[in-house]
């Protein structure tokens, strides 16, 4: 017979959880996916002591997944758009016109710019910083720019676009988690992040004034010789990006009109960039890659082929296995009560909205710290407090954009986790080099918190839900 299992029972399986992810991904890098089944094998332990058999937990587990898969349908879009957008030339036109307009004088303003507008369109920081972001790193030694203040610049600016990007995985994953439409969940994070953001610009524009000046672009000039060799950048490669834009307009669900936009940036390679159609559709699968690019167009360098070789339903493979590691702990976890019981002990101290959201930051940032990853940030957290948020009278979009703050944006200053790592080999800087100017990534946080104790903007949940 299953009874209610005990405090510290439940307790027990997010401890665990955490020593198993700390020990196995910091100490030794066990990929998280593994520490998270190893994580669930405990909560199993503990549903056993309790009266469950595993078909109660291939049950659980089971329903959970089920709330996932609308998202997860989407994940898989957003790697087939990347692809495709990469095949038509969209995402590289928008990172052409973001290095070809690039203003010296301005220059740590102007780097956030670009990387942000290039995450934006590729819903990925990293590639915007291995891309956009390596060739202003140089063009920032020219101007004798210290390395970490423009680092800290291009990586704020490549996690404000992937944030803000209905392409993102983490984005789609918060959504997700919370049961909060898509666009809803970017409406709710423009609170935080958009003044977190003036107030770097602010920053960036005053500090950056002293090493304006004349330089030599001639990587910048490098990548947009090479990326017009590619592709023929003209009024047709933005194509796609008005035809999806017009489908959400016309209220066309979320899936459809991005694979409608794909379709048409399909279209767009072939006629407009001259690729052959079979690679069209192959890159919706595995990406675009240098192959599917006419020899006749010379040899491309690491950096032009690091930014085109990109998207694919595959390249959306990992977030998705996360989802489902994730996901089978969070079930067990559920079904056995512990869910339950942590819940009703946390929500005994928790009395205000500022104390709810205060309690969502320190579980999140605890979470990045022992994880190193923002998916399982999301994951985790948002299960464990997405009831509180319920039972407040709150919007789940408070939660959602919450679980951001602490995660998604927390994330590139942790120096053992995979934000972190990426940046500092890609730059060539550490973390506590750009700390202190990634200005953004910081101050959401401050903003997530003073809304919640001051209840600015705090949505209410509506009446009917």
């Amino acid at each position: 017979m299953k009874r209610q299992p005990t405090f510290l029972e439940s307790i027990s399986t997010i401890l665990v959880m955490i020593v198993i992810v700390i020990t196995g991904f910091v100490v030794f890098e066990i990929p998280i996916q593994a520490l998270l089944i190893l994580s669930s094998a405990y909560a199993a332990l503990i549903a056993r002591r309790v009266g469950l058999k595993w078909q109660d937990l291939e049950e659980g587990i089971t329903h959970r997944l089920a709330t996932a898969m609308p998202a997860i349908f989407i994940i898989l879009s957003v790697g087939i758009i990347v692809g495709t957008w990469m095949f038509s030339g969209t995402v590289p036109a928008l990172i052409y016109y973001g290095l070809e307009f690039l203003n010296p004088n301005l220059f740590l303003v102007s780097a956030f710019v670009i990387c942000a507008i290039t995450s934006v369109a590729t819903g990925t920081a990293w590639g915007s910083a291995s891309t956009a972001g390596i060739a202003l790193m140089a063009i920032s030694t020219q101007l004798h720019i210290p390395a970490g203040m423009a680092a800290g610049a291009i990586i704020a600016g490549a996690v404000f676009g992937d944030k803000m990007s209905p392409l993102s995985d983490t984005t789609n994953l918060a959504a997700l988690v919370t049961k909060v439409n898509i666009f809803s969940h970017i409406r709710a994070m423009i609170w935080t992040t958009v003044p977190a953001s003036i107030i770097g610009l602010i920053v960036w524009y005053i500090v950056g004034r002293q090493f304006g000046g004349n330089t030599n672009t001639s990587n910048v000039n490098e990548l947009l010789n090479e990326l017009s060799l590619v592709y023929n950048i003209n009024i047709f490669v933005w194509l796609p990006l008005v035809i999806i834009i017009i489908c959400l307009l016309i209220k066309i669900s979320t899936v459809p009109a991005m694979l409608i936009s794909s379709l048409s940036a399909i279209i767009v390679g072939v006629f407009n960039n001259g690729f052959n159609m079979v690679d069209g559709f192959k890159s919706t699968f595995d990406g675009f890659n240098k192959a599917m690019v006419s020899s006749n167009n010379g040899e491309l360098t690491d950096r032009t082929i690091g930014l085109i070789e990109q998207g694919g339903m595959m390249s959306m493979t990992e977030i998705v296995v996360t989802i489902f590691c994730g996901y089978a702990f969070a079930g067990i976890v559920e079904k056995a009560g512990c869910l339950d019981v942590i819940l009703n002990k946390i929500s005994k101290n928790i009395n205000s909205v500022g104390q709810l959201i205060l309690a969502t930051v320190l579980g999140g940032i605890m979470m990045v710290l022992a994880a190193g990853v923002a998916s399982v940030v999301i994951i985790m957290v948002g299960v464990l407090m997405l009831e509180m948020y319920n039972k407040m009278g709150l919007d789940r979009s408070n939660l959602s954009r919450t679980l951001e703050d602490s995660g998604t944006m927390i994330i590139p200053l942790i120096p053992w986790g995979t934000s972190g790592i990426y940046y500092t080999q890609q730059l060539g800087v550490t973390v506590d080099q750009f700390f202190i100017w990634t200005i953004p990534c910081y101050l959401c946080i401050v903003f997530a918190l003073f809304y919640g104790f001051s209840g600015i903007g705090i949505k209410k949940a509506r009446v009917t839900e």
